[in-house]
């Protein structure tokens, strides 16, 4: 089996204009083959003399926006969206411009806040953007700023469906701008924050093992109207409490549903290189940060596919590999039957998710 011959049809889905859907499909085989985003390992892994394609690739991202192109991923079915938030560190890029500093406020880098729509146990992303204390000290803006923008962008197509999001994300700022933009939630709570009732009295997050606990219509930092719940399950050290402007016990369900964006950054760390991304200029670095992206997208779904075909239903590795790890790490030998059937299947899954939002690229 091939596995990176047959990308054009999933590619065209995205690339409206032809020529540049093909040279697209090129480059999407490029970063699988080459498990990189980086412009000289692409050209390398890509057909034809290295050169020619470097120039390609150079080319293509001068002319064309990818980042546009991911919001065709956004799922209309899926019942929310996962955001989260992950370091990019550079500590070699003294002269990047948009290369700040991290959280230890002393390795070098940037941030990259990521939505993603769940599938199969995975997060499948549909927009990002990205940050720094540079650009932050720059722009005159900040970390919630960017946060907003993100959530901004994505806003209509959300409609009723919740934003679930983790820690980082329990600010008062964030939890005020989304009650405004009439935006539902569903955050886990950092340890700390001070609620009140209706009257101001204070309300302690307390709870017992083996306990869960929902407190209706209190106030966050005396200010937004949340519900907050907490859980303590057998094995785990501490409780975790979740607050939502949705009922309580909705909130919780969808946040124990939650699939962990972390994999889906595991995998494209490990598996294709992001974190060997390097541009000097931030919108070309957003770019090719969007096709591995895309990459990882079709694959992911090339892969979830080729699952039924590898393993049993009650195998353990039906749950223990991801759909990247399967097509990039697997040796495949299926027949020609059954790679046109995972082929076929696997683009009609792609079909289906790209049809609900178009631009026009």
């Amino acid at each position: 089996m091939d596995k990176f011959t047959q990308l054009l049809p999933f590619v065209q889905y995205l690339f409206d204009d032809k020529k540049v859907a093909r040279k697209a499909a090129w480059i999407v085989e490029g970063i699988l083959k080459g498990r990189s985003p980086r412009l000289s390992d692409i050209a390398r892994a890509m057909r034809r003399e290295e050169a020619a394609n470097y120039k390609c690739v150079q080319r293509f991202i001068d002319r064309i926006d990818p980042q546009e192109v991911l919001l065709r991923l956004f799922q209309s079915e899926a019942p929310f969206m996962i955001g989260d938030p992950t370091e990019m560190p550079r500590p070699q890029a003294k002269r990047t411009d948009y290369v700040g500093t991290l959280s230890d406020s002393e390795t070098r880098g940037y941030w990259l806040l990521l939505l993603a729509m769940p599938y199969h146990g995975r997060a499948l992303p549909c927009h990002f953007v990205s940050y720094s204390s540079q650009t932050i000290n720059r722009e005159a803006t900040s970390r919630n700023q960017n946060h907003f923008a993100a959530f901004a962008k994505v806003k209509e197509l959300l409609g009723d469906k919740p934003l679930v999001l983790d820690r980082e994300f329990s600010y008062l700022e964030l939890l005020e701008n989304l009650v405004v933009e009439d935006l539902k939630f569903v955050i886990r709570l950092k340890v700390g924050p001070k609620f009140c009732d209706g009257e101001g009295k204070p309300v302690a997050l307390t709870i017992s093992k083996g306990e869960t606990r929902p407190l209706n219509k209190i106030f966050y930092m005396g200010k937004v109207f949340v519900n907050v719940i907490g859980i303590w399950q057998a094995g785990f050290k501490e409780p975790m409490w979740v607050m939502t402007n949705l009922k309580a016990k909705d909130g919780l369900a969808i946040y124990l549903q939650r699939m962990k964006i972390e994999e889906a950054f595991r995998d494209m760390k490990n598996l294709l290189g992001l974190e060997k991304l390097m541009n000097k200029h931030r919108k070309n670095m957003e770019k090719m940060v969007a096709m591995l992206l895309i990459a990882y997208a079709i694959s992911l779904l090339l892969g979830e596919t080729l699952r039924s075909f590898l393993f049993p239903v009650n195998d353990r590795k039906q749950r223990l590999y991801s759909g990247l790890f399967i097509l990039l790490k697997f040796k495949l030998n299926l027949s020609p039957p059954e790679c046109h059937q995972v082929f076929t299947q696997a683009l009609a899954s792609f079909a289906r998710l790209t049809q609900g939002v178009r631009t026009y690229v």
